[in-house]
């Protein structure tokens, strides 16, 4: 149990410094190649943030740990809107752009819903079991190519004061940046495979399934970076950027890495059941919800303390099923 929990510390601590030097290391060489920071910002950094679930899942889709691929992903888009969101706000509330409540969380709303469809095997077609199939996979990556389409599209029509402040892309020389990339690489590669390691080892040393370890230990490790970018930025009174974390997230989420993870090989659903689903689908749901309405467009700090509630409910659920 003790060498699990290491395994799942450390695997995390490689997973985040992986994605940290793969992110700046492939940054760097798009700058040097002329890239704008806008596209990098769109693709490299993008992709980045979601390396830790896009790994998690990968690697578990290999091993046949279905249910902590799955559960990584349902977890983590259910931390994102309950926890982020609901802190953030707390913070400081948070003020939803017309554009954004009009296009963009209505996109995670549509993610949340496509899984939750193909959740629903046994009810729509009366399957045997509920199955993320390679054709799955292969629809949400699908999805997931017109959703950039559209981002580019959306970014390159908005005035420059519209358009997100990913930072500035690190300059480095040509050799540190390769550097940076294969050291990335390795650190996601071993510390994606130690963490899987150590999560299944903590679930069959704890009597519980690797779905309620997905959704709740591996979705909120893999979490914590927009955890505390989020809440960084709404101290710096800049909470507006918690919503582009967790919309991309959540979207990169199901689109990318189940479409990928799907791809390698079918993920059963086994004990990752309708009310997880559900509980996602309704996150998004409230998300767009507390957006529209009440106080002026904004998530207001009753409407955080709220979500916040809605995830401490959920996981007193969890664990109260698994004794």
């Amino acid at each position: 149990m003790i060498l699990d929990i290491l395994y799942l510390v450390g695997g995390l601590v490689f997973i985040l410094v992986g994605a940290n030097l793969l992110t700046d290391g492939s940054a760097a060489v798009a700058k040097r190649w002329g890239v704008s920071n806008l596209v990098i910002g769109l693709t490299v950094v993008a992709f980045g943030t979601s390396a830790p679930e896009l790994v998690i899942s990968i690697v578990s889709s290999l091993d046949g740990s279905a249910e902590l691929a799955i559960g990584n992903v349902v977890g983590s888009n259910i931390f994102n809107v309950f926890v982020i969101i609901g802190l953030t706000s707390l913070v400081r509330p948070i003020k939803v752009d017309r554009n954004i409540l009009t296009n963009d969380i209505p996109l995670v709303f549509l993610s949340a819903l496509a899984l939750l469809a193909i959740g629903c095997g046994k009810i729509l077609d009366g399957a045997t079991a509920n199955v993320l199939t390679r054709v799955d996979g292969i629809l949400l990556l699908l999805f997931f190519a017109i959703f950039m389409r559209y981002t580019f599209a959306q970014a390159a029509s908005a005035s420059p004061d519209e358009v997100p402040d990913n930072g500035e892309v690190k300059t480095m020389p040509l050799w540190k940046s390769l550097l940076w990339i294969v050291i990335g690489l390795a650190g996601l590669i071993i510390g994606g495979d130690r963490f899987v390691a150590g999560a299944s080892g903590i679930a069959a040393a704890m009597g519980v399934s690797e779905a309620i370890i997905g959704l709740t230990i591996v979705a909120a490790g893999t979490s914590l970076p927009e955890l505390a970018t989020s809440i960084t930025a709404a101290v710096k009174g800049k909470p507006g950027l918690a919503l582009g974390n967790v919309i991309g997230s959540n979207i990169f989420n199901i689109f990318l890495v189940l479409g990928c993870a799907g791809v390698v090989n079918p993920l059963p659903f086994g004990n990752i059941g309708l009310l997880d689903l559900g509980v996602m689908t309704g996150a998004c749901f409230l998300f767009w919800l507390f957006g529209r309405f009440f106080r002026n467009k904004t998530i207001t700090r009753p409407e955080g303390v709220f979500l916040f509630l809605c995830y401490l409910a959920y996981i007193s659920y969890l664990v109260l099923q698994a004794q």
